[in-house]
């Protein structure tokens, strides 16, 4: 049995959030395209591509997101390497432990591929997972479960030997439908199967129990 962890990164593993809202913010504004930060909190899990459909309008063509997407993106990476990144607490010590015991592990997030290896880079956990699955390795981001399905067939593990770790409830609808335990962090209101403000405060065996709760 392939026992697997699927990390979803930014909120959970690391918070650039502020980054998030300053490069969204920059580069819509700069289009004459103003957004609110409640705008932006509403998107927490999601692709740009359904983002920027959304704010763009109807008539904005697939050509036009994907130049609006990079630019942002491309700011994102301009400020990470600026002001830098920190773990959050815990994400190190989880990391290291679930591997030190066997178990595989991968990144499944809704970010570019590009944002993701910066932000790893960024907290010096580049080296430490066994796969990642960005947005250009699924069709449907995140309510849908692709991204955690690939992340976990990559893994050589199923629905019933994976978890789920999001922030997020579009994360957590998404690990819903894949079928694959899920625990919520930051958000007290989450509706995961295990919820807690930090991992820090995750017990010993949580990942294990949890398991066991799948496979009954």
């Amino acid at each position: 049995m392939t026992r697997a962890v699927l990390w979803d990164l930014d909120g959970t593993l690391v918070d650039s959030g502020e980054m998030h809202w300053w490069s969204w913010r920059d580069t819509l504004g700069a289009i004459g395209v103003p957004v609110t930060y409640e705008q932006f909190a509403g998107t927490f899990g999601q692709k740009n591509d359904r983002i920027l459909r959304s704010w763009l309008g109807p008539d904005a063509t697939a050509a036009r997101i994907a130049e609006v997407a990079e630019a942002k993106e491309s700011e994102y990476r301009r400020l990470v390497s600026v002001h830098g990144l920190h773990a959050l607490p815990g994400a190190r010590e989880w990391v290291e432990r679930l591997r030190a015991n066997g178990w595989r592990q991968s990144i499944a997030s809704s970010a570019p591929r590009k944002n993701v290896e910066v932000m790893l880079a960024a907290i010096g956990l580049d080296a430490s997972f066994d796969g990642i699955v960005a947005a250009e390795d699924v069709g449907k981001g995140k309510p849908d479960p692709e991204v955690f399905l690939t992340a976990a067939a990559r893994l050589g593990a199923t629905p019933e030997t994976a978890i789920v770790v999001e922030d997020a409830a579009a994360g957590i609808e998404a690990a819903r439908r894949a079928g694959i335990k899920c625990i919520g962090v930051t958000d007290p209101s989450l509706e995961a199967d295990l919820v807690v403000t930090l991992l820090t405060d995750l017990a010993i065996d949580a990942f294990d129990r949890l398991l066991a709760t799948a496979r009954s």
